[in-house]
């Protein structure tokens, strides 16, 4: 069931409360809160400018090598961090933009978005979930993403 942002705040907040968070049962919870079954968190690493995953979940193992670094500018995840705004695909199965790499295909989803994670203007890293049907994320659900990546951001700049 879809959550509400105010239900979806207090379960991510409970996470980034604690002293070691572990970033899967974030995603997790982040991912089954919106009805999807696939998604990354992608931190920032500043020394190399390369998005390098921390989670991920529905990802079929072969792929996990090629999101495990990508360059800001590259795929849905570098052209979200690229642009500071999110990319959405109501179905990367049939995009022919260029925006989603050839290998995305693979993992079989289809409505699909990647929000950069943001705080103060700064890009902290990125943030992308995906459902297995075509489907285009309400202004309001691209809201509360943005919103997630914001508290994520925070946690990550302390």
């Amino acid at each position: 069931m879809n959550k509400d942002n105010t239900q979806r705040n207090t379960i991510i907040d409970s996470f980034l409360k604690k002293e070691n968070v572990n970033w899967q049962d974030v995603l997790g919870t982040i991912i089954s809160s919106f009805d999807c079954t696939t998604g990354t968190i992608h931190f920032l690493d500043e020394q190399t400018s390369l998005l390098k995953v921390q989670a991920h979940q529905g990802i079929p193992p072969f792929l996990v090598p090629k999101l495990s670094e990508i360059p800001i500018g590259k795929g849905m995840a570098g052209i979200a961090a690229e642009r500071r705004e999110p990319v959405e695909m109501c179905n990367l199965q049939t995009d022919d933009t260029g925006v989603a790499r050839p290998a995305a295909k693979e993992t079989k989803v289809e409505g699909s978005i990647a929000v950069p994670m943001m705080l103060n203007g700064k890009l902290y890293g990125t943030l992308g979930i995906a459902k297995p049907v075509s489907y285009d994320f309400t202004k309001k659900e691209v809201s509360d993403l943005l919103s997630i990546g914001e508290k994520i951001s925070g946690f990550i700049s302390q």
